[in-house]
């Protein structure tokens, strides 16, 4: 039975990444990963809402005991930084509903706790993931890939701060 379940979120207003990785007395392992939907067609509030039901309904069937999400980087794009900030604010509201606690990390924190490098490349955190999970093909789409080493990032944290044995 494992110890501690860690829901990972990679935001986004269209298209949301998730994983869900388990950790009993050894190293994380992957249960499910993949992409939350909401169609483009709909005004923003109605695609919020969308992806907010969906991920409800992955932390209903996976009981999550920690979350963690990517937060939006401010200086590529003030645009798209909002919009991730939308989603991530959805993800702190489900996290809140089902009483987990969710921490966020910058992109560079999450590519640095994955590969080493806080300005890897996408393939390079898919390949890094890929590894750390022992997953024997790159994990895809990208979004996926990405919350999955949220997840991690947020597992190597917990480790850090002595709440996992080594």
């Amino acid at each position: 039975m494992p110890s501690l379940c860690i829901l990972g979120i990679d935001p986004g207003t269209l298209r949301m990444g998730y994983a869900v990785l388990t950790v009993g007395d050894d190293d994380p392992a992957p249960v499910a990963w993949g992409v939350l939907a909401a169609s483009g067609r709909l005004p923003l509030g109605q695609r919020l809402y969308t992806l907010h039901t969906q991920l409800l309904e992955i932390m209903e069937r996976h009981h999550p005991t920690h979350a963690a999400a990517e937060e939006p980087f401010v200086s590529a794009n003030v645009r798209t930084a909002l919009a991730i900030g939308q989603a991530q604010g959805l993800a702190l509201l489900a996290a809140a509903q089902k009483g987990v606690p969710l921490a966020g990390y910058s992109p560079r924190q999450v590519k640095l706790a994955v590969t080493g490098n806080g300005a890897a490349t996408k393939d390079q955190v898919q390949q890094a993931v890929a590894f750390h999970l022992r997953l024997s093909s790159l994990p895809t789409p990208t979004d996926a890939s990405d919350a999955l080493a949220v997840a991690l990032c947020h597992w190597q944290a917990l480790r850090e701060e002595g709440m996992l044995l080594p």
